[in-house]
């Protein structure tokens, strides 16, 4: 580690401040940014926590939406989405192990968008929008690549609207030491058709399955999908899996999300 100036704001207004100084980092739960710090892959001047600041850290109904403070954890998720939106608290429950679950939050890791993280393709699936202190992103236009965003410097995501789906359900095939995704499927059934986001597949990051979409809007059952080929082209080939096998995984867990939700 390195010497570094340490802010922890109470307050949306004052977090937008401090990160208006010179390098100055956000930090949610320091899933990511804290041992990326230790092998100095990064060097702010400045690090702002958000976790003092009491007003993102929620997790409510707002009629047929489920409204999440960027700053709620995994494991706020995984317990309080339960009864409103399940299939969401069923991916938060499975994110890392119950240390990450009680410090990563959901906002950080929508800001970070790692290429095999959970909650990217629950935003893709369910069409959320994503809310900062100055705007508002559609799921579709927020991602863009493998670690980028829409979002601007000094931007913090406040919390992130669920359209709440009929039905829902997220597949994963983890990586059993990081247990984080080699491929996550999250398919959700609205009242004007399916979204089905992948996550963890992909060399550009998490997507959605547009053939599968079609397939299951018009039929909603697991076989829809039997006739569709993923193309292994741009997927993600390393020790774990090659892109093949990740294409595979996809319409294997494409179905199987169909089937549990």
């Amino acid at each position: 580690m390195y010497d570094f100036q340490f802010a922890r704001p109470t307050s949306l207004d004052e977090a937008v401040k401090a990160l208006s100084a010179e390098d100055a980092q956000a930090l949610g739960g320091g899933q990511t940014l804290i041992p990326t710090l230790k092998q100095r892959l990064a060097a702010p001047e400045v690090l702002v926590s958000l976790t003092g600041i009491r007003e993102l850290r929620f997790v409510r109904r707002d009629g047929d939406t489920l409204r999440v403070g960027g700053t709620a954890t995994h494991g706020m998720v995984a317990r309080e989405a339960a009864a409103e939106f399940p299939g969401l608290a069923g991916m938060a429950v499975r994110i890392g192990d119950p240390a990450v679950r009680n410090r990563g939050t959901i906002g950080g890791s929508l800001a970070n968008n790692d290429p095999s993280a959970c909650y990217p393709a629950a935003v893709l699936a369910a069409n959320a929008t994503v809310v900062t202190n100055s705007r508002e992103i559609a799921a579709d236009e927020f991602f863009d690549g493998m670690f980028t965003t829409a979002l601007d410097e000094g931007e913090i995501i406040t919390e992130v609207r669920f359209p709440i789906p009929e039905r829902a359900n997220y597949q994963k095939f983890e990586q059993p030491a990081s247990h984080f995704a080699l491929v996550g499927v999250m398919v959700a059934k609205h009242a004007d058709g399916v979204r089905v986001g992948v996550t963890g597949a992909s060399e550009d990051g998490v997507f959605r399955w547009t053939e599968a979409e079609d397939a299951l809007s018009g039929n909603y059952a697991p076989e829809a999908v039997d006739g569709l080929t993923v193309s292994a082209d741009g997927m993600i080939g390393d020790l774990h899996g090659t892109p093949e096998y990740r294409a595979h995984l996809v319409k294997v867990l494409t179905k199987r999300a169909v089937a549990a939700s």
